[in-house]
């Protein structure tokens, strides 16, 4: 039942999992009885290549090597292998008839194992190392290289079918993201009376979020052509650290109301920053390792957990400066005589925390929902629902937060104002 709920886990995990370029694994007295390597999305002209080369194992006892060996299996097929494993309907995954099984190790010839498999049914493959024999320890280097055949010359894209588009799309992102950055630049020089040192940090932000898309779209362009990121990963590793602090250090800023509504952060604002950005550090630190070692690795489990923990500490941190602030408002608007003003603020600062809280959930609720039900080949679809609602997000921060020559906010009249101080007292009753 243990390995029922691990291989189960295991499973879910590899929902997010989409490795595709030319991967190098070393396996070290490794005694799981599962280790999955990377998925891809065949076409009907896929291709795998897989070499194991110093292959050796380490037995309590005289043991058969035709109980260890490499298979691939689709995700449905993987959740009916583990019922008949429950059932006891079989004793080993190799032996299950719902498995593409590739080879075993009694295949081996001095130790090594190098060959090529046209996969001829357009699918979704796991590639799997199945070990059968408790307590028995593996050692062995695996180099993978999955591929679909396109055109008249049987050029090679590296990439799942489902994601053979995203360098195109992550490039048309660049440039309206590059658009978008030239209008907030115009719009802050233009307003420039009006303009705060937050308004110069969302431009920051744009143009890390750009320069993180075409070194994205780079990335998945040479991994798509040759199987290898020739350092653009680096790159994008880089930006989207710097990316992912400056996004979550902005929605505190706005939140606290820093820079346009007052020029510090107190001491409950300055603990919250304390613990976004280094959370923020860990949690790009966990994406590259994630990335880069792949679910072969003992503690890639571990580093997922650790990131998806960390991402959800983080989007709830950044929820209280804003609640902190509409309480404030409220406080505000019955002491200092401008209850019209401040409910205005009040208003703006409700929305966004609207805003924040559908964002929060969309790109790491309902982007992960599609990504499980949409079919593999349209996998850059939810890739671009949760690029989509990031865009969204930030005309709408821009949008809301823009410096303008007249504000609206503080044009306020006398029967405005009573009228805001009815609505803040009808506002108070609702609450009691």
């Amino acid at each position: 039942m243990a390995n029922l709920v691990f291989s189960l886990f295991l499973l879910a995990a590899l929902l997010t999992l989409s490795a595709a370029e030319i991967r190098l694994s070393e396996i070290r007295s490794d005694a799981r009885s599962i280790i999955p390597f990377d998925e891809f999305g065949f076409t009907h002209r896929g291709r795998l290549e897989i070499a194991v080369t110093d292959a050796s194992y380490k037995a309590a006892k005289e043991i058969d090597p035709v109980h260890m060996g490499f298979f691939l299996s689709t995700r449905d097929a993987w959740i009916h292998v583990l019922q008949q494993l429950e059932r006891r309907e079989i004793h080993c995954v190799l032996n299950s008839k719902l498995i593409t099984r590739l080879f075993t190790f009694n295949n081996l010839q001095d130790n090594k194992f190098n060959k090529t498999y046209d996969e001829v049914e357009a699918n979704q493959f796991t590639l799997v190392f199945a070990n059968c024999i408790p307590d028995t320890l593996v050692s062995m280097n695996v180099r993978t290289a999955m591929y679909n055949l396109e055109g008249a010359n049987d050029s090679r894209d590296y990439l799942s079918a489902g994601e053979t588009l995203l360098p195109k799309l992550y490039f048309g992102l660049f440039v309206i993201y590059l658009v978008l950055a030239g209008v907030w630049i115009y719009v802050v020089v233009k307003n420039r009376a009006m303009a705060y040192r937050i308004h110069v940090f969302m431009i920051a932000l744009i143009c890390l979020k750009a320069l993180n898309l075409i070194c994205e779209a780079e990335d998945k362009s040479f991994i798509k052509k040759t199987g290898t990121a020739h350092g653009w990963d680096v790159l994008f590793y880089i930006f989207s650290f710097l990316k992912g602090i400056m996004l979550f250090t902005l929605i505190v800023l706005i939140g606290t109301g820093w820079s346009f509504l007052k020029p510090y952060l107190q001491g409950k604002e300055k603990k919250v920053l304390m613990v976004v950005i280094p959370l923020q550090v860990i949690a790009n630190i966990a994406t590259v390792v994630i990335d880069e070692t792949g679910p072969n690795a003992k503690d890639w489990l571990a580093w997922k957990q650790m990131f998806l923990l960390v991402d959800v500490i983080c989007c709830c941190a950044v929820l209280f400066p804003i609640v902190w602030s509409i309480k404030s408002l409220r406080e505000a608007a019955h002491t200092d005589g401008k209850a019209a003003v401040n409910l205005m603020k009040l208003t703006l600062f409700r929305q966004y925390y609207i805003v924040v809280v559908g964002y929060i959930y969309f790109t790491r609720v309902v982007v992960y929902a599609l990504a499980t039900i949409t079919a593999y080949q349209y996998a850059w679809t939810s890739i671009l629902a949760g690029e989509l609602a990031t865009l969204g997000f930030y005309v709408f921060t821009g949008y809301k937060f823009q410096p303008v020559g007249h504000n609206p906010y503080f044009v306020i009249d006398d029967d405005e104002e009573e009228a805001a101080a009815q609505a803040l007292k009808m506002d108070d009753d609702f609450e009691l």
